[in-house]
């Protein structure tokens, strides 16, 4: 069973990464995948490049073996919608289940997706929220019948359920990265250090070197 997370990663940092090892122990997946959106098509175009974003990504999961970086999606033309990565992963593993991974404000959104029932025919949605987080008593309609909190029944089938994992709060995002790199303020304990050392060294999201 393998998790997927995808994103702009914008850049990526701990409010991806932590949650994305709790949810690696406690379904006991054999890897998790990062897939960096090449063409978003639900936000403006990211302030980095994609081979920018790509680069951070692979530093920022260096060091942990069971975490991959995955780039299919520069292949896959036009917008990087969701159910195009998937029918390709799926066309990879065949009947091997995939955990496509979410956090809770991402799910309640989700029927604005393009063919978003489609999801769940191709994959398990697992759900990271935060313990008091309502998500598992506010589910919609469609998506009762489909909880699942046993990662035996997950790993018995290819997709078709949800599960809602609790992760630790991560009060981050890589906007107010973005505008404390931009304001030159520290984000020490934000994201991997080797990630801000990659933004410094090629001057992303405004970080001016003579400031340092």
């Amino acid at each position: 069973m393998i998790g997927i997370l995808g994103g702009t990663f914008d850049p990526i940092h701990y409010g991806h990464l932590r949650p994305a090892v709790q949810v690696l122990i406690a379904l006991d997946l054999e890897e998790v995948r990062f897939i960096p959106a090449a063409r978003p098509p639900h936000r403006q175009a990211p302030g980095a490049t994609f081979a920018h974003r790509l680069r951070m990504v692979e530093l920022a999961v260096a060091d942990n073996p069971r975490f991959r970086v995955d780039q299919r999606e520069t292949s896959i033309p036009g917008p990087s919608y969701t159910v195009r990565t998937l029918e390709s992963l799926r066309r990879e593993y065949g009947s091997r289940p995939i955990c496509l991974l979410m956090g809770s404000d991402t799910f309640r959104g989700l029927e604005s997706w393009y063919q978003w029932k489609r999801l769940l025919e191709l994959s398990h949605i697992v759900v990271m929220e935060r313990p008091a987080s309502p998500t598992g008593a506010q589910l919609p309609s469609w998506a009762e019948h489909r909880l699942c909190q046993d990662k035996r029944e997950l790993s018995s089938r290819a997709g078709g359920r949800i599960s809602i994992q609790h992760v630790d709060p991560q009060d981050i995002s890589a906007s107010h990265i973005r505008a404390l790199i931009a304001s030159g303020q520290s984000v020490a304990g934000l994201l991997p250090g080797a990630v801000y050392e990659y933004i410094q060294k090629n001057h992303l999201y405004g970080y001016d070197i003579l400031r340092s």
